[in-house]
């Protein structure tokens, strides 16, 4: 095919696998964009000269990597890029517009309601006491990332239901309700994906996910609470550490 770049693959210390794995990988990095398909396994073998076996495992590498995704029935496509979340205080909006990748979100919950224990203790209300509850399939260039399913405290925002909250929430407490989130404790975890959870986010039941609890305020005003769960090919959390002196 015209996208395909003449490679040649030859015995030699790097396994013809290998050879393939990074012809392939370059392909998807240079050429093809993400949701693209991948050219079939059989131009694949008669392109590069390799067998059928060396394809499939060039792929499989790839596939395990997160650059490529395969759909029964369909083929393999270039998979999206992962969200690099380098633990800074932002929404997910925003770190999927520092990527270029377009960000929206389909509402799976909005309502009114009284909320667990823990979110009234972190809020310091009674719990008779309703609070908007907002559940959000998050989607990075309609391909889905993660699932939010964030309390917000009524005293502070009590109309948010009313508002765009297909896009940026924390757009929408800093412009409207004058409670911009300046300050969060996250706590990170891994957890398998559940039936439910595994359909919206397309991955199988048992996938690991990565799931980040986040207690966020406006100043001293504690104003979200969200549990957020991400798969782990789409989502990575990089941070810079360095040696404290003694």
């Amino acid at each position: 095919m015209d996208i395909m770049a003449p490679h040649i693959i030859t015995d030699g210390p790097v396994p013809k696998h290998a050879q393939l794995r990074d012809i392939l990988s370059e392909l998807c990095r240079t050429t093809l964009k993400p949701g693209d398909i991948l050219p079939g396994e059989r131009i694949l073998e008669e392109t590069y000269g390799v067998s059928r076996i060396t394809v499939r495992r060039a792929i499989g590498d790839l596939v395990a990597e997160g650059r490529l995704r395969r759909v029964r029935g369909k083929g393999t496509f270039v998979a999206p890029n992962p969200l690099v979340s380098r633990l800074h205080l932002a929404s997910f909006s925003d770190e999927m517009g520092y990527q270029k990748v377009q960000a929206s979100s389909r509402i799976l919950l909005g309502e009114r309601s009284t909320a667990p224990s823990e979110v009234c203790d972190f809020f310091g209300t009674e719990s008779t006491v309703a609070h908007t509850h907002l559940r959000r399939l998050r989607l990075g260039d309609g391909e889905p990332y993660s699932i939010d399913d964030g309390w917000y405290n009524s005293a502070f925002a009590p109309t948010l239901l009313e508002n765009d909250i297909y896009n940026s929430v924390y757009a929408i407490l800093d412009s409207t309700f004058k409670v911009p989130i300046t300050e969060a404790e996250q706590t990170v975890t891994a957890v398998a994906a559940e039936e439910d959870i595994a359909e919206l986010l397309d991955v199988s039941p048992g996938t690991p996910l990565l799931h980040i609890t986040r207690l966020a305020r406006s100043g001293d005003r504690p104003v979200e609470w969200c549990s957020s769960v991400y798969r782990t090919d789409r989502y990575r959390l990089t941070t810079h550490v360095s040696r404290a002196r003694m």
